[in-house]
Order: C-alpha cells, then structure tokens, then sequence
C-alpha cells in the first residue's frame, strides 16, 4: 500500500446541483484527507492544457464551454492507493452506465455530465496537482 495524492475537480453540474460537500463527504468517510482546496474559474489556457489528449477532437469545444460554464473546485486529497480507490468510488466516466452506490451513477447524465475530475495515474496526478495548485497550497498535517 502507497500514500499518493490525487486531483480532484468538482465539475460545474457538481457546483450548480450543491453536491460538493456530499462528494468530499464520501471521500473523506472512505479515510481520505483533504490537504487543499479552492475554487476556480477556468480558462481556455488551462482547459487545453488539461485537456490536451482531446484538444483537437470536434467534440472539445462543448467540453470547454461546460467546464467554463460555472466555477470548479480543485481538491488536492491523499490517502492509501487513493487514485484507484476514487475512480472505483466514482464509477465509470460514463454516469449512464455508472452503478448506483457510485458517485456518478447517484448523481451524474452523462460521460461529461459526470460529477467528478480524477487522475488517472500517479503520474497524471502529480502533473495535474502542479496544474491546479501553486506551491505552497497543498498543506501536510
């Protein structure tokens, strides 16, 4: 078993429905500590950064305009194996295929409708988490 850190995003859906405390609620019941959180607005910039594997897919623009569509919180959270554990507690990308008990078969529409930003893999992570948050706003305790 390994400590990792992961990146978390509430989506605008997860902003917009008020569920941003339920979902850190139910990482945090699963042992996990938040270690930073913030919320922001993001850019184009960021969103082709961050998006750059489907950047110039025809579908990229929607994507774009829904993660802009509201504010985002970043979460910065750890915990044993955490990457993997997260994307079982959320369920497949697919909310529509996402098993109820999951976090995106409780509460997402669709692959993009879908709650919930996760990396993928500690490697994702670790560039992620330098993408969202500066030095010194991931704090250890």
């Amino acid at each position: 078993m390994s400590q990792e850190t992961t990146l978390i995003l509430l989506k605008p859906d997860c902003v917009s429905k008020g569920l941003n405390g339920e979902v850190l609620s139910r990482f945090e019941k699963e042992g996990f500590r938040v270690r930073g959180c913030k919320m922001i607005q993001l850019t184009d910039e960021l969103l082709k950064e961050h998006y750059s594997h489907i950047a110039d897919k025809p579908f990229f623009p929607s994507v774009a305009e829904f993660m802009k569509s509201k504010p985002v919180i970043a979460v910065a959270l750890s915990g044993e194996n955490i990457i993997a554990h997260v994307r079982d507690l959320l369920g497949p990308t697919d909310s529509t295929i996402a098993p109820k008990g999951t976090i995106r078969g409780d509460h997402g529409v669709d692959k993009m409708t879908n709650v919930v930003h996760a990396s993928d893999s500690p490697e994702a992570a670790e560039v992620e988490l330098k993408r969202f948050f500066k030095e010194g706003e991931i704090f250890t305790y």
